[in-house]
């Protein structure tokens, strides 16, 4: 079976959305491509056993899976997430893992986009600066903050970047009585406490109705339409141009290439496991880091030997994901007013309170200034079972009975439970790279990614840093059992890299449009595109950027 169209788009998440929604409504044909299946806000639940207990929103390990590369004191080890049980997947439905997101949406600073020029190099790791400045995206974080929808208050403070409008587009939601507590013990240290801004609308927008604070936000879906997913707050309204085709359950295993090294083709297995061929004048792929390098790797040719972005080895290589850490402080309501524990107690009002008071770090210890982080204070994860399953260990080891019926009581009825954390650079180094392993398969028999999941340790000297900057606050706030950690686990809903854009070849896959170098018709816009991730959550950046890389695409093609 053959498909033709104008645009062809792999993905359906934050970096492929905007694309599919600015060219459908300059009166492009664009076809979507999603392998996962089409959710809607009818379709969504808060059962933590579907949802996070199982891979409710991912492909079963025994159909699809990664090979992860961890290291272990002077090698790697390589395991497939089959054989670990380790789900390494993030949100395959139409609308991507922005479906599942908390949605905190701070933009990069202007430092960000030249780490390299202003913080010098750092041994053993592959810092660059961006092609594009800051300047240049900040259109395009406005026009997200518009059409996506963010709640918020934009407050004065040092680290405040440049912006074009005066505050976000729509107040900020409901907040709880703990964000007080939290001004109140930044004010008495000398620091400014930052209201979050959020991708989930206060005030009901076009189709989607309002936040209902349902208590139950990241890793879910959101079945009221407030959360800004790719998926609701993009693609529904771009197909109601007629000119959007979104096509679920359809994994696209090769694009294929002519003599001049242009995408021809795209194929994908359909829901029947049928191969089927589209055709397009313009290609875009925005599958997540990791399977979109993959996708690029297994797609070889006569002009690309080695896969299409390759020629110069940069394919795969520079895989960042979110450097941090967590931490955690215990509020027990003994301490409180009556008054205050009503407050207190009120379930799903947000905490949305943010610091960036070390978004750049000047202290003796780092020998000059230094990149920092962010922090972003939450509450615990609503979940019940995962919560109560962490309680069965108490000081002398198991507990059981009575006495872990007390502790669970206590838990869930004397206290709350105040939750940070730290986001900081990842550096790209040599030892975090996406390659296909040369054994393990998918179902449909093709090689699955292998990921070499490598850290710098300049990393966690940083978000140590933060982390005990932030301790102090909890212990300000007056909170109790305060403690932190900070590892250099991978978290797969933050990754970016791959396929990083940049004014050499030699050194980069992607120009500062976002063009494959040596393609003149494929476009890579999800978080492959990042050279260095900043010390923010990476979704706003690629919601941003693909709106950029629409635009730029839509007087192209115009």
């Amino acid at each position: 079976m053959i498909i033709e169209t104008e645009v062809c788009i792999v993905g359906s998440g934050a970096g492929a959305a905007p694309v599919a929604y600015t060219l459908s409504k300059a009166g492009k044909k664009v076809l979507v491509l999603e392998k996962g299946p089409w959710l809607k806000e009818e379709d969504f639940s808060k059962d933590e056993i579907s949802v996070c207990r199982r891979p409710g929103y991912t492909p079963n390990l025994r159909d699809e899976r990664h090979v992860l590369e961890t290291p272990h004191k002077d090698h790697f080890d390589a395991k497939s997430t089959y054989d670990s049980g380790r789900d390494f997947w993030n949100g395959n439905m139409v609308g991507g893992s922005s479906n599942l997101m908390s949605g905190y949406f701070h933009r990069l600073k202007p430092n960000d986009f030249k780490l390299l020029s202003t913080y010098g190099p750092i041994e053993g790791a592959n810092v660059a600066d961006w092609p594009i400045t800051y300047e240049e995206l900040e259109p395009f974080y406005a026009m997200t903050e518009k059409v996506v929808g963010v709640s918020g208050k934009v407050v004065s403070h040092a680290q405040l970047e440049p912006r074009s409008t005066p505050d976000f587009p729509y107040p900020p939601l409901a907040e709880n009585h703990i964000s007080s507590l939290i001004d109140d013990a930044c004010e008495n240290l000398g620091y400014t406490s930052l209201p979050t801004a959020r991708a989930i609308i206060s005030k009901p927008k076009e189709d989607r109705n309002a936040c209902y604070y349902s208590n139950y936000c990241g890793s879910y879906a959101c079945s009221s339409g407030a959360k800004g997913s790719a998926r609701a707050a993009l693609l529904d309204p771009a197909l109601k141009t007629g000119n959007l085709t979104v096509t679920p359950h359809a994994k696209v295993f090769k694009l294929t290439t002519d003599a001049t090294g242009k995408v021809v083709s795209a194929h994908y297995y359909d829901q029947n496991n049928q191969e089927v061929i589209v055709k397009a004048q313009t290609f875009v792929v925005a599958c997540q880091a990791i399977e979109t390098s993959r996708l690029l790797l297994t797609s070889t040719g006569e002009k690309h030997p080695d896969g299409i972005g390759n020629n110069n080895n940069q394919l795969g290589k520079n895989v960042i994901f979110s450097a941090g850490g967590v931490g955690h402080g215990e509020f027990p309501y003994a301490n409180f007013s009556e008054e205050e524990i009503t407050k207190l107690k009120a379930r799903g009002t947000f905490v949305n309170r943010s610091l960036q008071e070390w978004y750049e770090i000047d202290d003796p210890e780092f020998g000059h200034k230094t990149k920092g982080g962010t922090v972003d204070f939450l509450w615990k994860h609503a979940n019940p079972i995962s919560r109560s399953i962490r309680l069965k260990w108490g000081k002398d080891g198991l507990v059981w009975g009575d006495t872990l019926k007390k502790k669970m009581h206590h838990y869930f009825t004397q206290e709350r439970h105040l939750t940070f954390e730290v986001f900081n650079d990842w550096l790209p180094t040599d030892d975090c790279f996406v390659t296909l392993d040369d054994k393990v398969t998918d179902k449909w028999g093709d090689p699955v990614a292998k990921v070499r999941l490598g850290y710098h340790t300049h990393d966690l000297k940083v978000g140590n840093y933060i982390s005990e900057k932030t301790e102090a606050v909890l212990k300000e706030m007056g909170a109790e059992r305060i403690r932190s950690s900070v590892s250099g686990s991978a978290p797969a809903n933050l990754q970016a890299g791959g396929c990083r854009f940049g004014d050499d070849p030699k050194t980069s896959v992607l120009d500062k449009n976002c063009k494959v170098h040596d393609c003149d018709n494929l476009y890579i816009t999800d978080g492959s595109f990042m050279p260095t991730g900043g010390s923010v959550p990476y979704t706003f950046t690629i919601y941003a950027n693909s709106f950029r890389v629409a635009d730029y695409l839509a007087r192209k093609l115009a």
